[in-house]
């Protein structure tokens, strides 16, 4: 319900039925809106990925850096960088700020009563959660390189097909593992908050 003072400014009432916060609310009344922006997001990590794997083949192939690690320069470790951002960010970054700012428009375009009824809250701030994650990355790409045999070899040795490989191996692991419990307790619960309407 909306009501409007003496100088038409918008005084904000929620209605009965909707309750300040209640997301799985949004959710089940905008289940197809939701589902479009899980998946555009899913298509936007994978894409980021997709890109920087061409990007490692295009380097080598143009003469950009060497494939062998032990011969890179500081050159090539900065050109590397900069040219991997400039193509992630105009063949993924791009296509990411419009998809949001279509997802901005959706929402404004929800009813205002609607809309300020949900708050993002304040973020907390993390401490260390980074660095946990940085550990089981390395530990995870430990586990690769000894499962691949090479164990022994010095690491100068490793070129960056492999690296950046063993990289993409070690996202497709964690995805498996993790994303798949995932998606199916979030097919369930979407499911089972459907059938409560």
């Amino acid at each position: 319900m909306v009501k409007r003072d003496h100088e038409g400014d918008e005084n904000l009432t929620m209605e009965p039925g909707v309750e300040e916060g209640n997301w799985k609310g949004f959710m089940r009344r905008h289940w197809g809106a939701v589902a479009v922006f899980a998946i555009t997001a899913v298509l936007a990590v994978a894409g980021a990925v997709y890109v920087f794997w061409w990007f490692v083949g295009l380097a080598q192939s143009s003469g950009l850096v060497p494939s062998s690690l032990g011969l890179w320069s500081m050159g090539n470790l900065i050109g590397f960088i900069l040219n991997a951002i400039f193509w992630e960010i105009l063949l993924i970054g791009i296509p990411v700020i419009v998809g949001a700012v279509i997802a901005w428009l959706w929402w404004r375009r929800l009813p205002a009563e609607e809309r300020h009824g949900y708050h993002w809250g304040k973020s907390a701030r993390r401490s260390g959660t980074s660095g946990g994650f940085g550990l089981f990355f390395f530990i995870l790409f430990v586990i690769k390189v000894y499962l691949d045999g090479k164990w022994n070899m010095a690491i100068a040795t490793f070129d960056l097909n492999y690296v950046v490989g063993s990289m993409i191996t070690i996202l497709v692991w964690v995805a498996v593992v993790f994303g798949i419990p995932a998606t199916i307790v979030a097919i369930w619960w979407i499911r089972h908050e459907m059938k409560k309407t």
